[in-house]
């Protein structure tokens, strides 16, 4: 979870303005089958579509969330709230009642409040493709590459000499030092993404670890608590930048932005049913020497 609010992504914390929670079902339950459907439909004639449901728990037109309190005009649109009636009254909701009045059955459709919630997606599940070596073709290609980037870096080198003089020997190293190995993370972060530009989602629970964006602000293993039954929390999946893009949170300055969000969960998975877990996020930005 997360607010889309500039105020909220301000907040300190290794998590910043994110929460994440667990809930889970063993695979044998009373509500989904033990086996997953199969991909292909029966042979056949297709079955009819099921019965609307004539009645079931109402839900809060603006969030989602059980909305036990009901507008007192309609008694038809449903809130969590006061704070939710009232913005969505503001944002329509005042034209829909004059609407059920005249028997308008389109009043039932649910507004998009996308001032402060986001558009939600389908997620495709896929594996990862293993990198493959690469052709002399490609050997050739980048030895002619590392050869520009020499020159070029040479060229720059030489250019900035008179910008460092100020500085003595034991300083410039270790900024040689730090701007390479930044360099390389954030290179091999690029390289990844790279084969698959629209992933937004990097699963891979205690297998192999979160794929970095910078080598600052890494949390180690003492930053990381426990769950609340004891057992040691590991790495589960991993947000990743490109989900950004979809998410139409682009003001610099004012809307929610991240390197990666890296989620630990409870290595034994405890709990189960209804019940939602806290689990642990940790934020990393993008180090200022990523370009």
């Amino acid at each position: 979870f997360a607010c889309r609010g500039a105020a909220c992504y301000r907040l300190a914390g290794p998590g910043g303005p994110f929460r994440v929670f667990r809930s889970q079902l063993p695979r044998r339950n009373d509500t989904y089958p033990e086996e997953p459907p199969p991909e292909e439909p029966p042979p056949g004639p297709a079955p009819a579509p099921p019965r609307r449901l004539g009645s079931g728990a109402a839900l809060c037109r603006v969030c989602g969330c059980l909305g036990p309190r009901c507008c007192g005009r309609c008694r038809r649109a449903a809130y969590c709230g006061p704070e939710h009636q009232a913005l969505d009254w503001r944002r329509g909701h005042r034209r829909s009642c004059a609407q059920h009045a005249a028997g308008d059955d389109s009043a039932d459709a649910i507004p998009e409040h996308n001032e402060f919630l986001f558009p939600e997606y389908e997620i495709l599940i896929e594996p990862e493709e293993p990198e493959f070596p690469a052709d002399s073709t490609d050997d050739e290609q980048g030895a002619e590459d590392t050869s520009k980037d020499a020159k070029e870096q040479e060229e720059l080198g030489a250019a900035g000499t008179a910008a460092f003089q100020s500085l003595d020997e034991e300083t410039l190293e270790a900024m040689a030092k730090h701007e390479t190995a930044e360099e390389k993370i954030f290179q091999m972060f690029k390289k990844r993404v790279a084969a698959e530009p629209e992933q937004i989602i990097r699963y891979c629970r205690g297998g192999e670890g979160p794929l970095w964006v910078s080598g600052e602000n890494r949390p180690e293993e003492k930053d990381i608590p426990n769950c609340v039954c004891g057992a040691k929390r590991i790495f589960e999946f991993q947000i990743m930048p490109q989900l950004l893009n979809h998410l139409h949170v682009d003001s610099l300055g004012e809307s929610i932005d991240w390197g990666t969000l890296v989620v630990y969960t409870c290595a034994d998975s405890c709990g189960g049913g209804s019940e939602y877990l806290e689990e642990f996020i940790w934020k990393q930005d993008y180090s200022m020497g990523c370009t």
